[in-house]
C-alpha cells in the first residue's frame, strides 16, 4: 500500500512537470531530453554488466527520446499524437497494476512475475477509457490511417510487450528496478518502459503515414 502510494505521488509529480517541458519546447524541451538520456545512460551503467544489453537498451531510449522531438516540433497532429501516446501508455500501466493488484488471477510470464493475466485485460480496458476520454478533448484529431480504437488496441500491446521486454533484460542481469530516482516506480527506464516503444511505433506511423 505504502509503495502504490508513493506511486501516485511520484506520478502526479513527473507527468505535469513532462508536459510542462512538452508544452514549452524549444531549449526547455532539450534540456529534458537531454537530462533524461543522462540519467537513463547512469542507469544502464550502474546496473547492467553486458555491453550489449547497455548498446540495445541505450538505443531504443535514444530513439524514443528523439520520437518525442520529432513529434512535437513537426505538426499540431503530431503533438497530438504525442499527448495521446503518453496518455495512453499511463492508461495502459496503470490498468495493468490495478488490476493485477485486485484481481490477482493467473501469472503471464516468468520474465515478470507480477504480470498477470487479469493485468492484461486491465492495460486495455484503462486504454479504451483514456480513448474514450482522450477523443471528447481532441475528437478525430489522430491522423493515421488505423482505426482510432485498433490503434488504441496496437499501442497497448506495444506498452505492455515493451514492460515484457525490460523485464527481460532486468531478469537477465538478475536486478529488480534500474534504479531509485523515482519512488514507487524505480529509476527511468522502470517509469517509461512501455512507453519507450510505443513513442518509437507512433513515431514511425505519422511518419510513414501508416
Amino acid at each position: 500500500m505504502i509503495n502504490f502510494q508513493k506511486r501516485i505521488l511520484t506520478s502526479f509529480i513527473i507527468l505535469p512537470l513532462s508536459i510542462f517541458f512538452i508544452i514549452k519546447s524549444g531549449y526547455f524541451l532539450s534540456f529534458f531530453l537531454i537530462f533524461i538520456f543522462f540519467i537513463g545512460l547512469y542507469e544502464l551503467f550502474k546496473s547492467f554488466r553486458e555491453i550489449k544489453n547497455i548498446l540495445f537498451l541505450a538505443s531504443i531510449l535514444i530513439l524514443s527520446l528523439f520520437s518525442i522531438y520529432y513529434l512535437r516540433v513537426v505538426s499540431e497532429d503530431s503533438l497530438t499524437l504525442l499527448y495521446f501516446v503518453i496518455a495512453l501508455s499511463i492508461s495502459s500501466d496503470t490498468g495493468g497494476y490495478v488490476f493485477g493488484k485486485i484481481f490477482k488471477w493467473k501469472k503471464l510470464t516468468k520474465i515478470s512475475p507480477k504480470k498477470t493475466i487479469s493485468g492484461v485485460f486491465g492495460s486495455y480496458f484503462f486504454s479504451i477509457i483514456c480513448l474514450v476520454i482522450f477523443n471528447e478533448i481532441y475528437p478525430s484529431e489522430i491522423k493515421i490511417g488505423i482505426n482510432i480504437f485498433i490503434l488504441t488496441i496496437i499501442f497497448s500491446t506495444t506498452a505492455q510487450v515493451g514492460d515484457l521486454i525490460i523485464s527481460y533484460f532486468k531478469r537477465l542481469e538478475k536486478i529488480k528496478d534500474t534504479g531509485k530516482i523515482l519512488p514507487g516506480h524505480g529509476g527511468i527506464f522502470d517509469r517509461i518502459d512501455g512507453l519507450m516503444f510505443v513513442l518509437i511505433l507512433a513515431t514511425i506511423l505519422y511518419h510513414f503515414k501508416i
